[in-house]
């Protein structure tokens, strides 16, 4: 822990942070991640596809950071969803369901103008730290 009470995570299963940030930080008992968009880890790319693949991607990529703070999907309490565009809500909401089985975490869905790269989606969450 630093001198606040808090970890720095960062994995390279994930992609790096591209500004002054870091990929989540735990304090609390909670994992506090960074938005996470369809950066394919070790690349400067997007993933191919539209919101379903991009969506895909973005969880892998929580996930990834998430499990590299010891923590895990199952244990994410909240999370927010920001869209390009709100009618892409459907099918993102598919893929996620996916992901989030169970009891599922609180959510919020925001319509945003633009995203970093102008991806489709981008999302962050708080998750429990084990």
């Amino acid at each position: 822990m630093g001198g606040h009470g808090k970890r720095i995570v960062s994995t390279d299963a994930a992609p790096a942070a591209i500004g002054p940030y870091n990929q989540a930080t735990v304090a609390g008992g909670f994992v506090f991640t960074a938005g996470q968009i369809a950066l394919i880890p070790g690349e400067k790319r997007i993933v191919d596809g539209g919101v379903a693949e991009q969506t895909e991607q973005v969880l892998k990529n929580l996930a990834a950071v998430l499990e590299a703070a010891g923590s895990s999907l199952d244990a994410v309490v909240k999370t927010t969803v920001f869209l390009a565009d709100m009618a892409d809500f459907p099918a993102m909401n598919e893929v996620y369901a996916r992901h989030f089985t169970g009891d599922a975490p609180s959510r919020s869905t925001v319509a945003v103008r633009t995203l970093p790269m102008n991806v489709k989606v981008e999302i962050d969450a708080v998750a429990l730290a084990r």
